[in-house]
């Protein structure tokens, strides 16, 4: 089982784009990563660490490689009060809805009995041509709190 596994939902590609950055990144830091595009929750145990990854589309909707995983969480309801997790948005100020995906994903994960580490990171594409910049700057400062669980 890996230290942390990556749950990435994306459109155009970014969110992915970013997983696949920090799983590099964690693994740099002798973490053990998994990294899952649009999982189903079958694929998923409810324990260990997550760090959830996604674009936000439309009004503030989930990208649809990841409806079907959030769908599944909140009509099985699991109890996930062994689950650890990060959470990162990628969407644009220009909405109202900004970062709308990732806060509908923390707090349905937190409604589950998930206990998130750290803040939310929301990456503004307007701000960072380069999201994966944003990302691993933060992905330190995260790591450093698992390190102190």
């Amino acid at each position: 089982m890996a230290d942390i596994t990556l749950i990435s939902g994306s459109t155009l590609g970014n969110a992915e784009y970013v997983a696949e950055h920090l799983a590099e990144k964690l693994d740099e830091m002798g973490y053990t990563s998994d990294i899952r595009h649009g999982p189903t929750l079958d694929e998923l145990t409810a324990e260990g660490t997550w760090l959830i990854i996604t674009s936000t589309h439309g009004a503030g909707d989930l990208p649809d490689n990841l409806q079907p995983w959030f769908d599944a969480l909140n009509k099985q309801r699991p109890n996930l009060s062994a689950v650890k997790y990060g959470a990162v948005g990628i969407g644009s100020r220009e909405y109202d809805t900004f970062c709308g995906a990732i806060e509908k994903c923390d707090l349905l994960l937190n409604e589950l009995g998930a206990q998130r580490i750290g803040e939310t990171l929301k990456i503004n594409v307007l701000e960072h041509e380069i999201p994966e910049d944003p990302a691993e700057e933060w992905l330190h400062s995260w790591a450093k709190l698992l390190k102190e669980l």
